[in-house]
């Protein structure tokens, strides 16, 4: 399924007498996924530091901070006006504000649109054109790569879709260095293979939400055991990539010992999930969520520590 129903505002209940300004704010706000922006920032400033191998120019990280969270905001925005209709149908998205009605559909597509322009804009003429174009790449690859022809269609979704959430690597060099490297690059590997795990693992969670949209993740066509393998398999390379990351950018000893570290509880735990569900437990005795929240932590304290380093030197 790929077309995308006509809804009115007010799904839930809610018309346009009974939407408060403050509550109005809050929506359009909620709109951008500020929690996912969260950890987008933290891949995009700590390689800035590494990119200037100390501290980059503050004006314009302040730049950049700004001008991706109006991207990914963008991207978002466009995001929940196309899955409007299956975010309908599922519990944890049952609140979102184009299903109570709080926004209505062309505000959505409206705000979406200008902050894919502002921030294209924004990055372009503050920063420079190159950050501008991959945050621009990373916005239509999420909308059209991914919401519109991946998500619906196969359970490779977001193996796939995930590269619009590692190009913000990208966009942190490039505003630095007005250029890419390998080292960027190694980075951006080590999210696209830490994006399934960290989001099948939810998927599991909620399988029967995805299931009751039709939409299917690989929780929902597979059973647990071939996810938790399948976890494994990318938990395993993500972490041999991450220490690419030594030699290529010349880091001193922390690096490498923290990347150790965090991978190996990173593996612990995706073992342990694995052994879970081999020995067919379900339900919350399976405790994938362990793995999600370990996920964030992860990725947070890996690019800190990339973030560090170079004080190190």
């Amino acid at each position: 399924m790929t077309a995308v129903e006509s809804r009115p505002a007010g799904v839930a209940g809610t018309t346009p007498a009974h939407r408060p300004f403050g509550a109005r704010v809050g929506a359009f706000v909620a709109l951008t996924k500020p929690r996912i922006i969260e950890l987008l920032l933290i891949t995009t400033v700590p390689v800035m530091f590494l990119a200037q191998r100390g501290v980059p120019d503050l004006l314009g990280v302040l730049y950049v901070v700004v001008g991706g969270y109006m991207s990914a905001g963008g991207a978002n925005a466009l995001n929940m006006y196309i899955d409007r209709d299956i975010d309908a149908m599922m519990t944890r998205t049952e609140r979102r504000p184009l299903v109570t009605g709080m926004v209505s559909p062309r505000e959505a597509l409206v705000f979406g649109i200008a902050l894919a322009v502002g921030s294209t804009l924004w990055l372009g003429l503050l920063v420079n054109w190159l950050s501008s174009g991959l945050a621009l790449a990373a916005l239509l690859f999420y909308v059209f790569v991914y919401t519109l022809g991946l998500k619906r269609r196969t359970a490779q979704n977001i193996v796939w879709g995930g590269i619009a959430g590692c190009m913000p690597v990208f966009v942190g060099w490039a505003a630095v260095t007005d250029s890419v490297s390998w080292s960027a690059l190694v980075l951006f590997l080590v999210i696209f293979f830490w994006t399934p795990p960290h989001t099948w693992v939810l998927s599991m969670k909620v399988r029967e939400d995805y299931a009751r949209a039709n939409v299917p993740m690989l929780p929902v066509v597979k059973g647990n055991l071939v996810v938790a393998r399948q976890i494994i398999a990318y938990s395993w390379v993500m972490v041999a990539v991450s220490l690419a990351l030594w030699p290529l950018a010349h880091t001193s000893w922390l690096y490498p010992v923290s990347a150790v570290v965090l991978g190996a509880f990173w593996l612990k735990e995706a073992h342990a999930l694995h052994a879970r569900a081999k020995a067919g437990v379900v339900g919350a005795k399976l405790k994938e969520m362990r793995l999600f929240h370990w996920s964030i932590t992860y990725l947070t304290l890996l690019f800190v520590v990339v973030a560090v380093d170079p004080f190190l030197r």
